[in-house]
């Protein structure tokens, strides 16, 4: 026995040594540039157990003490965080650029961009997104979302967190209600339309009891999934649940439908942020961090009228040789999108047509992928329907990027509140967009980036992702969907159209003083979408000002790139080379994404097989990614 005990002994001794080395080199004085990344990404995503959870890392596992709590959103914990990023920003610094090749090179700089970026707008009194709850985000819609899809559901323990969770999202509430208290003495409140949007939205989540509520019906549905489940637990469950909603979750609403109801009294008409305190310097920040760009708002709006020009002509064309009647382009585009044939029902049934239209569409293009691409996605695509509970003002689409871990699918939602937003010729565009080969691929490809520290896998600067998912919509057509097909075509120019009228009126409502219904007349003037869809749209850019502007900045780049490309390359050039070179790395800014490929356009001439990129550190220095609408990041870069 002694002799095992001196075993045990010298094991004990020698894991101890295994894990002083470890926490030297990783977490004390870390050894190099990826683990320096990495524990400070892990400090970042140790602040926030939402973050942990959305990772989908270690849920469910020894590690996971994070899964029965929310997020912190008191004054108190923002300011912690500013101060944590402006340290690890400083000590960033210790492990570069000098000296850096490849892909560390290219850590350091979308690190530090990213850094660089979140501390200059932490620098103003305005919020990242300006108003914390709205009628498209903030806890009161991202809060059922990442309880109901993001909390993984699969045994006793995580059922139990569930129910812990649920009930701390009261607390949730109740601190961002002390925000928003915060910001209107500060001068900073929406407009009244959002304030009547957000109080519609609020009161739909609490009109019915607790036991009907979607946190709960949710909840029972997952527990019916668990077979070593008995009966009784389950209603125990469910029960705790419905009281966590009842006792918790109602009254936080009821808290803030109460607040906004006094802010509507005093709300200002004006839908642009320069009449906030410092709104004009916030705008042209914000500008910088969603394009990643330099471009300033006159720059942009006049990039703006450009591309509208260009596009009605090709439009205009195509209707021409279809025989339409003679009018406004919008106007043209309006009698087409009410032509009997190319609607869904209505109707519960209609919207099930919708669903395997999409289907389809999928089948069709995965056959064609491999031809254009050097790698397709392992992770699984699900199509689904917005959920009831925000159809009434969330966007026609969007897409939910698949957990880390591979539990997790990506997903492609479809607003179907009503089926005329969306009739036929539309649908394909939409598909590319937000899901394959738009934000699916492009998404799954940087959580399959190996050698890299796991943030590079995770970041979607919006300039970048939203740019690509455009630019899919322009592949899509040479990939032959549209061929024979002019609608099918048209829908696409419809798609580009609205998104170059993003650049002129997000530009226009928040620096050049447009008002809302101006804002909804031209688009409407450009593009026939319905009215109803247009305003959801002109009121989101009200409260995530800037985001619709990096669309477009973001394709008009890639195409530029691959012009270049094709240019210098000649014969050289490979489609799908170029694909993994934009998607391959990760998530990026703009300006260093353009690093990326003249390097790999360098490496191709001389006849360099293409591995990592060999950029160098020295150089860029642009604003880095800001998550879009600056909420959570599994919603990054996806609102469409």
């Amino acid at each position: 026995m002694a002799l095992v005990g001196k075993i045990l002994l010298g094991l004990v001794g020698l894991a101890a040594v295994a894990v002083g080395a470890v926490f030297v080199v990783f977490w004390a004085a870390p050894v190099g540039l990826d683990n320096y990344v990495n524990k400070v990404s892990l400090q970042l995503a140790m602040a926030s157990p939402e973050s942990f959870s959305e990772a989908g890392l270690v849920d469910n596992t020894l590690l996971d003490f994070h899964s029965g709590r929310m997020d912190d959103y008191t004054s108190a914990k923002e300011t912690k965080d500013k101060a944590l990023k402006r340290r690890i920003r400083s000590g960033l610094d210790r492990y570069g650029p000098n000296r850096l090749s490849g892909q560390q090179a290219l850590t350091w700089r979308i690190f530090a961009e990213t850094l660089d970026d979140d501390i200059r707008m932490a620098r103003h009194a305005i919020p990242i997104d300006p108003y914390r709850v709205n009628q498209v985000s903030g806890v009161a819609i991202d809060g059922p979302m990442f309880l109901t899809d993001i909390h993984i559901v699969k045994g006793r323990s995580s059922a139990e967190r569930y129910v812990k969770r649920v009930n701390d999202f009261g607390r949730v509430l109740r601190e961002v209600k002390v925000r928003i208290l915060a910001d209107r003495q500060a001068g900073i409140t929406p407009p009244d339309f959002i304030i009547d949007r957000t109080l519609a939205n609020l009161r739909g989540f609490i009109a019915n009891s607790a036991a009907t509520n979607i946190l709960v019906t949710s909840f029972a549905a997952k527990l019916d999934a668990i077979s070593d489940l008995s009966a009784g637990d389950r209603v125990k469950l469910v029960a705790s649940a419905e009281a966590a909603v009842r006792d918790q979750v109602m009254p936080g609403y009821q808290g803030l439908i109460s607040m906004f109801e006094d802010m509507a009294q005093t709300a200002s008409h004006e839908a642009g942020v320069w009449r906030l305190p410092g709104g004009d310097a916030w705008y042209a920040d914000r500008l910088r961090s969603q394009t990643t760009t330099n471009l300033t708002a006159d720059e942009i709006h006049q990039i703006g009228l450009s591309e509208v020009a260009r596009i009605e002509a090709e439009m205009t064309a195509i209707l021409d040789a279809r025989g339409a009647a003679p009018g406004e382009i919008g106007e043209r585009l309006d009698r087409l999108m009410s032509e009997p044939g190319e609607t869904f029902p209505n109707t519960e049934a209609g919207r099930v047509e919708v669903l395997d239209y999409l289907h389809h569409l999928q089948t069709r293009f995965e056959g064609k992928a491999k031809d254009w691409f050097l790698a397709v996605p392992k992770q699984e695509l699900q199509i689904d329907r917005v959920p009831a509970y925000s159809e009434a003002t969330s966007a026609g689409a969007y897409y939910m990027s698949p957990s880390v871990d591979g539990s997790r699918p990506g997903r492609l939602y479809i607003n179907l509140a009503s089926t005329t937003d969306f009739p036929k010729w539309t649908l394909p565009t939409t598909f590319f967009h937000e899901g394959e080969p738009g934000h699916h691929f492009q998404l799954s490809a940087a959580l399959a980036v190996k050698g890299v520290p796991i943030i590079r896998r995770v970041l979607t600067p919006t300039a970048y992702a939203e740019g690509w998912g455009l630019y899919a919509e322009t592949l899509a057509e040479e990939m032959g969907f549209y061929q024979d097909d002019p609608l099918g075509k048209l829908g696409k120019l419809q798609s580009e159209m609205f998104r170059a009228t993003r650049l002129i009126v997000d530009t226009g409502i928040h620096a050049k003083h447009w008002s809302r219904e101006d804002a909804i007349a031209y688009i409407r003037s450009k593009t026939g979408m319905t009215t109803s869809e247009i305003t959801r749209e002109v009121e989101r850019y009200s409260v995530w000002p800037g985001q619709a502007c990096a669309y477009k900045v973001g394709e008009l780049t890639i195409l530029r790139l691959r012009a270049r490309a094709k240019a210098r390359l000649g014969d050289r050039f490979d489609i799908r080379q170029f694909h993994q070179q934009v998607i391959g790395n990760g998530g990026m800014p703009l300006d260093v994404l353009e690093t990326v490929i003249d390097d790999w356009i360098a490496r191709t001439a001389n006849g360099v097989a293409a591995t990592a990129p060999a950029i160098s550190s020295a150089g860029g220095g642009g604003p880095a990614f800001l998550r879009a609408g600056g909420d959570k990041s599994w919603r990054a870069g996806v609102r469409n």
